[in-house]
């Protein structure tokens, strides 16, 4: 299998031993992604919604990167510190997908990397 490791200058270097996105058979599998602004490696995280926009921004960098869009997204995984506040990343994260949303699930975890409270991966086609 031929795989394909994709980077965006746009979105925050990887923070391990992990690519941002790797391309293999006709998809694209995006690592999770936290409100990390690429250009400061700033946390992005004053509230709930600005932390869910940096987020998505990132995965659109990385989308971009490999030539695609919100509309190749066939599905995410949203992990969060609090489901009291999934109705906040509900509301930001459907701004990105207004037809034709993706499959996802929402999960909630005691804890993410540097304390965050949403992290998102998805996974595209070509």
């Amino acid at each position: 299998m031929a795989k394909e490791i994709i980077n965006s200058l746009e979105a925050p270097a990887p923070i391990g031993p992990y690519s941002q996105a790797v391309k293999a058979n006709g998809m694209l599998f995006v690592s999770g992604q936290i409100a990390l602004d690429a250009d400061s490696g700033e946390l992005l995280t004053s509230n709930i919604t600005e932390e869910t926009h940096a987020v998505m921004k990132n995965l659109e960098a990385i989308l971009r990167a490999s030539g695609l869009t919100f509309s190749n997204v066939v599905k995410c995984s949203i992990f969060v510190k609090n489901m009291g506040d999934f109705a906040t990343i509900n509301e930001a994260y459907g701004q990105y997908f207004k037809e034709n949303p993706p499959a996802r699930e929402t999960v909630e975890v005691s804890r993410l990397p540097k304390d965050v409270a949403v992290e998102i991966s998805c996974i595209a086609v070509l």
